[in-house]
């Protein structure tokens, strides 16, 4: 996650106490993360309203006393609904899928909906850690901002072409088809970050590069996007 002007003027953190007086849900989140987007996404296509959290991760509010009451692993995002917190992206938007059915994020057939958690498991745990803040901000001190590129380009390399793989011959518009679902929600905020952030040359990977032209001219993504959340720090 790439530094941004320190001197920009960016919200200070919102915490609140946990004691489940608030029926709306609270989404901390930091413009930038690719899995804070994958879950405004979900919350978008189901139509949920919420109050949104701003974390600055680069001024290192998630390592604040209060939000680790709310995270104890300071990471983003973090979803609150009454006295119930969730800390992790896929974990969010399986319980949004529980609780709020109206708009599924997993497909009824059973092949579909295995494909699904399958790439966004890959996005989730193969690719998107190894390019997180504390890795590439390692790699850059300990070695070069030109190797910390190399590192990330080779991993997130290895992720796609494994999904390109998966979806061949299963996809349409989108992952599975003509309709979204939870692939989706992980692989738009990923190729979002190759391109813009990481520089990685997508015409290795040709349905990647068609699904991230869908999903930028879907209302719910480009509402989600990190350009239009309050904590976005303009160029």
């Amino acid at each position: 996650m790439a530094a941004s002007p320190q001197n920009e003027q960016q919200p200070s953190v919102l915490l609140f106490f946990l004691n489940g007086s608030s029926k709306t849900l609270q989404l901390y989140s930091y413009w930038r993360s690719t899995c804070s987007f994958r879950v405004r996404i979900g919350l978008n296509l189901k139509g949920i309203a919420y109050e949104y959290k701003p974390i600055n991760l680069l001024k290192g509010e998630q390592f604040c006393p209060e939000y680790e009451k709310v995270n104890p692993i300071k990471y983003v995002p973090s979803l609150v609904d009454g006295d119930l917190v969730l800390s992790d992206s896929f974990a969010i938007l399986l319980y949004l899928d529980e609780k709020y059915p109206q708009r599924p994020l997993l497909p009824a057939d059973l092949r579909l909906k295995s494909l699904h958690i399958q790439v966004a498991s890959i996005v989730s745990s193969s690719i998107q850690p190894l390019h997180n803040l504390y890795v590439t901000r390692f790699i850059e001190e300990k070695v070069s901002t030109e190797e910390m590129f190399s590192w990330v380009q080779y991993h997130i390399g290895k992720g796609f072409r494994a999904i390109e793989k998966l979806l061949n011959g299963v996809s349409g518009k989108y992952a599975t088809g003509d309709d979204v679902y939870l692939a989706d929600l992980f692989l738009a905020p990923e190729i979002g970050a190759a391109i813009t952030r990481f520089k990685v040359d997508m015409s290795q990977f040709p349905l990647l590069t068609r699904f991230y032209e869908a999903y930028k001219e879907h209302p719910d993504f480009q509402a989600a996007e990190p350009a239009m959340q309050p904590d976005c720090v303009k160029p």
